[in-house]
């Protein structure tokens, strides 16, 4: 019994350490591509670093920062009176992360070149670690954007303002997607297809009620009108209960996947 649990326990932090990088990847290849960056213009002074001490010492710098603030943000992610404000979120954020970090670049200069431990040099790079933070912060919140997305209401407030726009001869049909073409919607139901005059973007915003996601620039779809979602050749797709298919793509795939859609 105890062998059994010891064998699992290193299979068990693996699975987590995937499950971990498969879940921040993106953050991580932002991380890794923007030290590159500042290690090839000799950001903030570092110049005077040997080039591969320098590219070893932003790596390590921004690719430690991202982990801890991939840590910090799911803590800030949790505060529910934050949601409506990603941006005072991001901020709130980028304090955090700005006083570790500060004191982990002070700790990684001493030891690489040896010098002083005093309090002014812990200061002395604050105001570029605080810079350097705002930046990675402002880039990863950009990058992990959710999807468009609108619920059901908990309260049962009523239909969609939406369904209202609906053709006579789909009425009270179950809607499936709404697919942007031109100037005109789609749309994708139990009763069959028609179009409509109206844009995308204001068409989800009367979707409220319907519990569905955008799933593409030009798809909408409702999450009860979905009959098979599957991956191939490096595609999502969401086959839906008319037969037809909604493309996904990358921009929204993480947040689908996450809220249980594949």
């Amino acid at each position: 019994m105890t062998a059994n649990c010891r064998q699992s326990e290193p299979t068990s932090f693996i699975a987590r350490l995937v499950d971990f990088m498969e879940r921040h990847r993106r953050s991580l290849l932002v991380a890794v591509v923007a030290a590159g960056f500042m290690a090839a213009i000799g950001a903030f002074d570092s110049r005077l670093m040997p080039p591969l001490e320098r590219l070893v010492y932003w790596e390590g710098w921004m690719v430690g920062g991202t982990l801890m603030g991939s840590a910090i943000m799911s803590a800030v992610r949790g505060l529910h009176w934050l949601d409506d404000r990603p941006w005072l979120q991001a901020g709130v954020l980028t304090l955090l992360i700005w006083a570790p970090a500060t004191v982990m670049v002070w700790v990684v200069l001493a030891l690489m070149r040896h010098s002083a431990w005093g309090l002014h040099a812990l200061l002395a790079n604050a105001s570029q670690v605080l810079l350097v933070s705002a930046a990675m912060t402002a880039v990863n919140y950009l990058a992990d954007r959710r999807p468009a997305e609108t619920h059901a209401a908990a309260n049962d407030t009523g239909p969609a303002i939406f369904l209202e726009r609906l053709p006579i001869r789909l009425h009270g049909a179950a809607l499936y997607a709404v697919e942007a073409q031109d100037h005109y919607l789609r749309l994708h139901t139990s009763k069959g297809a028609d179009l409509i005059l109206m844009r995308l973007s204001d068409a989800i915003e009367e979707l409220d009620g319907i519990e569905g996601a955008q799933t593409h620039r030009s798809w909408w779809v409702a999450k009860d009108g979905v009959e098979e979602a599957r991956r191939t050749d490096g595609r999502a797709v969401l086959r839906l209960k008319d037969g037809d298919e909604a493309p996904v793509s990358r921009t929204y795939v993480r947040a689908l996947r996450q809220a249980g859609w594949f």
